[in-house]
């Protein structure tokens, strides 16, 4: 199944060592992820992933949301083609910009990607489990409804449904694994319904001082990862086999769960990330399968 790919799919070439170490450095998973995916499409999935990684990495090189908004701003010039000589030089958006215009990728789905990068510059709660969807979904998901349309177009047209809850699962897995970070800024992505269900709020998230409520809160959040995993996983075996490797990073989703949810408040001070070799063997036992 990795090694497959639509006959019909525009040929690049393999994703230079640049590249990829480029992108092992920003995202390990997802480089794992990629050289399981079909070869003709890596160097444009490569692209694309090394932009998600400049835009979600944002506040992690900042100390002030004005700087993040202003290179948001920058990526969205660039993708409406007011930066062309800046883009040609920047290692990442050359490559990007290229493959958009060999692939004829949308640009709206990236466009929104930055906007909804937005939220990560500031530390206003995350309202409700709809507003997380809705970031979910034009972050995580739009990644790889992407990804699929990089590996086949046409075969594209039938996964959103597989993308967006796959998104939304990973995206709560990211979040879960990110709880020490995101607590230490101040920052809570666990929804305001989940935690008002629990007692709590912003504030009493982050002080951690009722270990069962933040427990509760904790597993609640895995709960609604595990919803939207369930959907994925019926939704991927529904659609068409040669997208499927699209959606190999989700495969690293349940474990992280399944830790979150034996941890409970301890993922405050604790990432429930599995180690790295578990997270390798999962990624090729679901190459093999094309399931996650």
């Amino acid at each position: 199944m990795a090694n497959s790919v639509s006959s019909t799919a525009p040929s690049s070439p393999l994703p230079d060592q640049t590249t990829l170490e480029a992108l092992r450095a920003a995202d390990i998973d997802r480089y794992l992820a990629l050289l399981l995916m079909p070869r003709p499409a890596q160097a444009d999935l490569a692209a694309l992933m090394l932009f998600n990684a400049e835009i979600a990495a944002i506040r992690d090189r900042i100390r002030d949301p004005l700087p993040g908004e202003i290179r948001l701003q920058w990526w969205r010039d660039v993708l409406s083609g007011e930066r062309a000589g800046e883009a040609e030089a920047h290692p990442v958006a050359s490559k990007l910009m290229a493959m958009i215009a060999r692939r004829g990728l949308p640009l709206a789905p990236l466009m929104a990607m930055c906007d909804a990068r937005l939220f990560d510059l500031y530390d206003d709660p995350m309202p409700d489990r709809t507003s997380y969807e809705g970031y979910a979904g034009e972050t995580a998901s739009a990644l790889l409804q992407m990804s699929a349309f990089l590996i086949d177009a046409e075969a594209s047209a039938d996964t959103a449904t597989a993308s967006g809850h796959a998104g939304v699962a990973q995206a709560v897995a990211g979040h879960l694994m990110m709880l020490p970070l995101t607590r230490a800024r101040g920052q809570v992505f666990v929804p305001g319904d989940l935690l008002a269900a629990t007692g709590l709020d912003r504030e009493s998230f982050l002080a951690g001082d009722n270990e069962a409520a933040v427990s509760a809160a904790v597993r609640a959040f895995a709960g609604f990862g595990r919803d939207h995993l369930r959907l994925a996983r019926a939704a991927i075996s529904d659609s068409p086999s040669v997208v499927r490797a699209a959606y190999l990073p989700a495969a690293l989703v349940e474990p992280v769960l399944v830790r979150a949810e034996k941890l409970g408040s301890d993922c405050l001070k604790l990432a429930p990330q599995p180690p790295q070799w578990r997270r390798q063997w999962r990624l090729w036992r679901a190459a093999r399968s094309g399931l996650i």
